[in-house]
């Protein structure tokens, strides 16, 4: 294979599976009844005037299924953690004894599930489109390279046939990790 398609295929490549991780990232900041510490990822605390993630600031794990436990390494930031959680999207009330913050996960439920398995889908079909916009591009510059004289025809719709044998093959993995998703959150 030319050099050139080499480069932008490896290119695209690296492209669509970034959109494959930030989809997981955005799954694991979904609440699914499970206590999971990447929910608190996207919670930053005030700590003396910069926004700080929970993680740097404390120990979170899960104890138990259905409860985490935060312990702040200096516990004067208690108050700023609960403070922040209390303020987030989470839903959850906080509840600390002065050296950990403990926050319980309640059963959602079956439509709470539902609405979950449709965000889900959203992100789901939003990281569809961007692998397909990866590939619209690759196919672009394929056209491009090939008007230019850079490449054969030969090349091309070999190149192409590849574009999308790699863009099936990313978007086979995001059902996957959908249906994964979709399981764990139907699962009671």
């Amino acid at each position: 294979m030319n050099e050139l398609i080499k480069e932008k295929m490896d290119a695209a490549e690296k492209g669509m599976k970034k959109k494959i991780d930030h989809l997981q990232s955005e799954f694991s900041s979904i609440r699914a009844g499970r206590a999971n510490p990447s929910v608190l990822d996207k919670i930053p605390v005030d700590y003396y005037g910069c926004p700080t993630p929970i993680n740097q600031l404390a120990n979170v794990m899960v104890s138990e299924g259905r409860n985490l436990l935060i312990t702040p390494f200096d516990p004067t930031t208690i108050r700023a953690i609960t403070k922040a959680i209390l303020a987030s999207d989470l839903g959850i009330t906080p509840t600390d004894d002065g050296k950990t913050i403990r926050l319980v996960f309640p059963q959602p439920t079956e439509d709470r599930r539902k609405e979950l398995v449709k965000t889900v889908k959203k992100y789901g079909e939003e990281a569809k489109v961007a692998v397909r916009n990866e590939r619209r591009d690759l196919m672009d510059k394929i056209k491009a390279m090939k008007k230019n004289g850079e490449i054969t025809e030969d090349d091309q719709k070999s190149a192409e046939k590849k574009a999308q044998t790699l863009t099936d093959n990313c978007i086979e993995e995001i059902d996957k990790i959908l249906a994964s998703k979709e399981k764990e959150i139907m699962s009671i």
